[in-house]
């Protein structure tokens, strides 16, 4: 488990990648924490092992935060849950390679009624969306245990304080709250939350 007080650089990747650090000097130790996202819209795991070397691992993070799984379940760059597994235990043990701590997150609730505007329902399977991202959180659950790593149970958090769905206070956008029919990724409230 991971501890904040002696935290050089923070690391966060939400299938996307974003690090926060410190900022040091030339032959100076860290002084400030500091962000640098990044992240590229639509990345999923396959997407994200391509380019961890150069966008994470570069950094000697102390700390990642990866939440990874809502692209390749829910996009034409589908990744069926097995190939999904292999590619997030990869990342992880990349990460830990490199010596720094590992906090997972789940990938958060979606309103299913708009994603199947975005895809017919027969490109989601038997388990329709929501049965594919609970495989999904399934997945993250277990190799958050398996590999002793500190877990945040985002979509939990989500779905207890969200509203998720067509409310203008949703944690998740939809028309009401942001004039679109997204129903994936947070609100401006939503992301403070998070």
């Amino acid at each position: 488990m991971f501890s904040y007080q002696n935290l050089k650089k923070l690391f966060f990747v939400v299938a996307i990648l974003t690090i926060a650090g410190y900022q040091k000097t030339i032959a100076q130790e860290p002084k400030e924490p500091f962000v640098i996202n990044a992240g590229i819209g639509g990345n999923n795991t396959k997407d994200l092992l391509e380019r961890i070397d150069k966008d994470c691992l570069a950094y000697h993070p102390d700390l990642t935060i990866l939440m990874v799984g809502t692209n390749d379940m829910n996009s034409m760059k589908y990744i069926p849950i097995d190939q999904y597994e292999k590619n997030l235990r990869k990342i992880i043990d990349l990460i830990l390679k490199s010596k720094s701590q590992v906090l997972l997150m789940n990938i958060l609730p979606n309103y299913e009624p708009y994603l199947l505007t975005r895809h017919p329902r027969k490109f989601y399977g038997e388990e329709g969306p929501s049965g594919r991202m609970a495989e999904v959180n399934k997945v993250i659950k277990k190799v958050a245990l398996e590999k002793k790593l500190s877990f945040l149970d985002m979509h939990h958090i989500f779905n207890k304080v969200g509203n998720i769905g067509l409310d203008k206070s949703s944690l998740i956008q939809n028309e009401a709250n942001s004039n679109n029919t997204d129903g994936l990724h947070p609100t401006p409230e939503g992301y403070r939350i998070g």
